[in-house]
C-alpha cells in the first residue's frame, strides 16, 4: 500500500531560471581550443550548385576547417523518415539561405570573415514558393492521403443545406529563447560525445552516427535542458549536432555551434502552412450530415515529419464534433522553403481550425447562436449509437468517464459558460454593438471546444524507459528518456518517484537526459512526456520500494500480513513500528540487495492501419474549452483581448501549478499563431521576418488582466500515471476562441447578416487582415 500526495512542488529549476545559474548547452565550460561554427548561406531559393571555392577561406586566420559535402564520411542526410534531406548540398540549392558550407574557426569573428571569402557558382532555377504554385506545377511530396468514412458525397447531396469554403493558415516560427545549440568532442577512444539542445537525444544520436559512418554505440548524446523547444528541436536539432560532430572529428578539437537568431530563423523549419477547402452538408437544425475536404500542407523542400503532421490534421478535422460521413484528401506541397517541421500540436491546430471554420459558417448561415450549433454536434459519449465513433474508427466512450456520467466535454462546456457568465456577457456584447452602431468599435464573443488525441501517431514511439539509482545515504537519482525544455517534466518525474518511494523530493535528483543511461527513447513530444516517462519511472521505483519493504520486515521482524506504507521519508508498519528510508536503504545494501532498477512502459491498446488510415491511435483524449471576448477598431483593424475564461481537463494533475502555466503559455502561443505571428517570404524566397523587429510574438500587452484558468475537477483518467493527463499541446487550440471572437466582432460591422456569411479572415488575423475583412464584408 502506498500513500500519495497531490501537493504541488515548485519547478525543479525555478531558482536556476530566475538567477541565471541554470546551465544550457552553450554555457558549458569549453575546453581550451574549442572551435565555433559559422554558416555560408545561399542567395538563391532554387539553383544548380556548379562549384564551391573554399581555398581563400581555408587559409584565413583562425580557420581549422571548411566543411562541405565532400567532408562527410557517412551518409549526407539528416531526414528521419525517407532520407531526402542532405546535410550539405552537393549539386542543388533547395531554399534561400541554405547553408552550403560551414567554417570551423577559433572565434566567431574569424569564422564570419572566412565565410565571406567562400565563392560559390550557381545557376538560378525557377522557385516554387507557395501552395498555389506547387499545385500549378504538380509539385508534391509522397502520396496523396485519403481518409474515408461512409459516403460523404451522398450524405451532402441529401442534406437540407450545403456550404463550400476555404480557409488557410500561415507558418509560425518556434521562436524559442535558446536558439539551436550543440557541443561535440571526440575522446581518446574515438567516442563522439555530443551535448545538444534536442527534444530527441536518441534520434540525434542516430543522425550523428549516420553522418559520421559510425555505429550508434560510438556516439553519446546528452541534453542538459532546453530554453524552449515547441517541436522545433525534435528533428531540427539533428543537423547542427551532426555538423558539430563532423567538425570535431575532422579537426580533433571540441566544436560548438549556437545559431544567431537570424540564422536560426532562416535555417530552421516552421509550423506547416495549410490551405483547406471544404464542402459540408447539414440540416436546418445545424446538425452535420457529411464533410468533404482537401487539406494541402506546405512541407517545404524535404519531407521531415510532414506525413504524420498531415495525418494528425486529418484525424482532427472533427474537433469535438461527430461526423457521420467523411471524405478527406491530404497532400504535401513541395516548395523551395525551409522544411516545415513539428510544432506544438503537430497538425492538430490546423485540423481544428478547419472544424471551427465550418461550424462558424453553419451558425451564421442559419443565423443561430454558434455555441448552440457547436454543442448540438458534440460527440455523444456513453450512448449506444455510432455518435461516439470518430471518422477514423475510434470510440471515444472508452476514453471518457464511466457510463452514466456526463461526458468530459459536456462538463467542461457548461462549466466554462457558468464561470465565464456567458449568457450575460453575450447580452452585454450585443448591447455594446447596438450602442456603437454609428461608431467604429465592435465587440465579439466566442466559445470554442478542444478535443485532442494523446499518443504518438506511430504506435512504436509510445514507449519509454527509466533507470533509478538509490545510494547508501538514502539519496536517489532518476534517469529517464524525456527532455526538459521548461515544461516541468523533470519536476513531475521527481514527484512520481517521491510518491512511489514515499520520500521528500529534496532527496531526489533528476539527471541530464543521456543516451548512455536510457537508450532508444522517443522524442519528448506529442504531449506524452509525463505519460510515458512517468510510467517508466514508476515501474523502476516500485521494485526498489518492494525490496526495501522486504528488508524492513526482516529488520523489524514483521510477518507478511503486516501492511507497510512508504511516506514521510520512512517505511511505516501497520503495527506502529517504522524505519527511516535511509536506514532501510543501508540495511538493504548490507544484505546485498540491488539498489538500482530499470523501468519500461509501452502504451497499451493502440492500433493504426496505415493503408486505410483507421484504428485507435490515441490512448485517450484531452478536452478543454475557452470563452474569449475581443474589441475591434473598425478604422485600423487593431483589437484588444478583453477577457479569457478557460476550463481544461488535465485529469488528476501531477502538479497543478505547472499545468496551469502550460495552459496559459500554450494559449498565448496559439494566440500568436492565429493573430500576429506572420512569416513572410519575398518573391525571391528570402525570409523577411527573421528577427523580433519584423516578427511579432505575443507579449504581456496582448494578455488581458481578466485571464481565468480552471482545471476540470474530479477528472482522474483511468490507466494513466496517477490519473493525470497530458497538457503540453491541447491548450494551444483554445486560442481558436479568439479567432472566432474576432470573426464575431467583424460580422457586427456588416450592414446586414447576409454580408457577414462568407467573409474570409486571413490567418494570422493581423490588424491589416481584419481591416481587409471588414472592408470586403461591407462592399459585398
Amino acid at each position: 500500500m502506498q500513500k500519495t500526495s497531490a501537493k504541488p512542488s515548485a519547478h525543479e529549476s525555478a531558482r536556476g531560471h530566475v538567477t541565471g545559474s541554470a546551465r544550457y548547452c552553450n554555457e558549458l565550460p569549453a575546453p581550451a581550443g574549442t572551435l565555433v561554427l559559422y554558416p555560408v548561406l545561399s542567395e538563391h531559393a532554387h539553383a544548380e550548385l556548379l562549384s564551391i571555392d573554399i581555398s581563400a577561406a581555408r587559409i584565413a586566420p583562425g580557420v581549422h576547417a571548411v566543411l562541405t559535402a565532400a567532408d562527410i564520411p557517412g551518409e549526407n542526410d539528416t531526414e528521419p523518415i525517407v532520407h531526402d534531406e542532405v546535410l550539405l548540398p552537393v549539386d542543388r540549392i533547395s531554399f534561400h539561405s541554405q547553408a552550403i558550407a560551414w567554417i570551423a574557426a577559433e572565434t566567431d569573428a574569424q569564422a564570419q570573415f572566412a565565410a565571406s571569402l567562400v565563392r560559390a557558382e550557381m545557376q538560378p532555377l525557377p522557385a516554387i514558393l507557395s501552395i498555389a504554385a506547387a499545385q500549378a506545377a504538380n509539385s508534391f511530396h509522397g502520396q496523396t492521403q485519403k481518409l474515408v468514412k461512409g459516403d460523404a458525397a451522398a450524405a451532402i447531396a441529401l442534406s437540407e443545406h450545403i456550404l463550400e469554403g476555404e480557409v488557410s493558415c500561415g507558418a509560425q516560427d518556434h521562436f524559442y529563447l535558446e536558439t539551436q545549440a550543440s557541443f561535440a568532442s571526440v575522446d581518446g577512444d574515438g567516442q563522439v560525445n555530443v551535448v545538444c539542445s534536442t527534444q530527441h537525444p536518441s534520434e540525434t544520436q542516430h543522425i550523428v552516427a549516420r553522418v559520421l559512418g559510425l555505429k550508434y554505440h560510438q556516439v553519446s548524446v546528452t541534453c542538459l535542458r532546453m530554453g524552449g523547444g515547441f517541436g522545433g528541436k525534435e528533428t531540427q536539432a539533428n543537423a547542427f549536432a551532426a555538423l558539430a560532430a563532423l567538425a570535431a572529428s575532422k579537426t580533433g578539437r571540441a566544436v560548438k555551434v549556437k545559431l544567431k537568431r537570424e540564422h536560426d530563423m532562416k535555417l530552421t523549419g516552421k509550423r506547416h502552412a495549410f490551405v483547406m477547402r471544404y464542402r459540408i452538408g447539414f440540416s436546418q437544425a445545424g446538425v452535420i450530415a457529411g464533410l468533404q475536404a482537401e487539406l494541402i500542407a506546405d512541407a517545404g523542400w524535404s519531407m521531415d515529419l510532414s506525413p504524420p503532421v498531415l495525418m494528425r490534421a486529418m484525424v482532427h478535422v472533427d474537433n469535438a464534433y461527430y461526423l457521420p460521413a467523411v471524405d478527406l484528401t491530404g497532400k504535401l506541397a513541395r516548395t523551395h522553403k525551409t522544411s516545415a517541421t513539428a510544432f506544438r500540436g503537430f497538425g492538430g491546430p490546423q485540423g481544428l481550425l478547419l472544424a471551427e471554420e465550418w461550424v462558424d459558417r453553419i451558425a451564421r448561415f442559419l443565423n443561430a447562436p454558434a455555441a448552440e450549433i457547436r454543442e448540438r454536434n458534440f460527440y455523444r459519449a456513453g450512448v449506444e449509437s455510432s455518435a461516439d465513433v470518430t471518422h477514423y474508427g475510434q470510440s471515444i466512450t472508452q476514453t471518457d468517464l464511466p457510463p452514466g456520467e456526463p461526458s468530459r466535454m459536456s462538463r467542461i462546456w457548461h462549466s466554462v459558460q457558468q464561470r465565464g457568465d456567458y449568457a450575460n456577457r453575450q447580452f452585454g456584447v450585443n448591447q455594446f454593438n447596438q450602442a456603437n452602431d454609428s461608431g467604429f468599435k465592435r465587440r465579439g464573443l466566442a466559445l470554442t471546444p478542444v478535443k485532442f488525441g494523446i499518443s504518438f501517431n506511430k504506435v512504436q514511439y509510445n514507449q519509454a524507459g527509466a533507470l533509478v539509482l538509490i545510494y547508501v545515504d538514502g539519496s536517489v537519482q532518476i534517469n529517464h528518456g524525456g527532455t526538459e525544455m521548461g515544461q516541468g517534466l523533470h519536476t513531475k518525474m521527481r514527484t512520481v518517484a517521491s510518491r512511489v518511494l514515499g520520500i521528500s523530493e529534496q532527496l531526489i535528483r533528476v539527471m541530464n537526459t543521456s543516451t548512455e543511461k536510457v537508450p532508444n527513447t522517443s522524442a519528448t513530444a506529442a504531449s506524452s512526456g509525463a505519460d510515458l516517462n512517468g510510467q517508466a519511472v514508476k515501474a523502476a521505483c516500485e521494485p526498489l520500494r518492494d525490496r526495501l519493504h522486504e528488508q524492513v520486515r526482516v529488520q523489524l521482524t514483521l510477518d507478511q500480513n503486516t501492511q507497510l506504507i512508504s511516506s514521510d521519508d520512512a517505511i511505516h508498519a501497520s503495527n506502529g513500528a517504522s524505519l527511516s528510508f535511509a536506514d532501510a536503504v543501508l540495511a538493504a545494501y548490507s544484505a546485498r540487495l540491488s539498489l538500482s532498477a530499470t523501468g519500461f512502459y509501452a502504451t497499451p491498446g493502440l492500433s493504426w492501419n496505415m493503408q486505410s488510415n483507421t484504428g485507435s491511435p490515441f490512448y485517450y483524449f484531452s478536452y478543454g474549452a475557452a470563452l474569449s471576448e475581443v474589441e475591434v477598431d473598425g478604422l485600423t483593424g487593431e483589437w484588444k483581448l478583453l477577457r479569457v475564461d478557460i476550463v481544461h481537463d488535465v485529469g488528476d494533475s501531477l502538479n497543478a501549478q505547472i499545468d496551469r502555466g502550460q495552459i496559459d503559455g500554450a494559449f498565448a502561443q496559439g494566440l500568436g499563431w492565429l493573430t500576429m505571428e506572420e512569416v513572410v517570404w519575398d518573391s525571391a524566397g528570402k525570409l523577411r521576418t527573421f528577427a523580433p523587429s519584423t516578427y511579432k510574438i505575443p507579449t504581456i500587452c496582448e494578455i488581458p488582466a481578466a485571464f481565468n484558468t480552471h482545471l476540470l475537477e474530479s477528472a482522474a483518467q483511468p490507466g494513466t500515471i496517477f490519473g493525470s493527463k497530458a497538457v503540453g499541446e491541447p491548450p494551444l487550440m483554445l486560442a481558436l476562441s479568439v479567432r472566432m471572437a474576432l470573426k464575431d466582432a467583424i460580422s457586427a460591422f456588416a450592414p446586414s447578416p447576409s454580408n457577414a456569411l462568407g467573409t474570409a479572415l486571413a490567418c494570422p488575423a493581423t490588424p491589416e487582415a481584419i481591416l481587409r475583412a471588414i472592408t470586403l464584408q461591407n462592399t459585398q
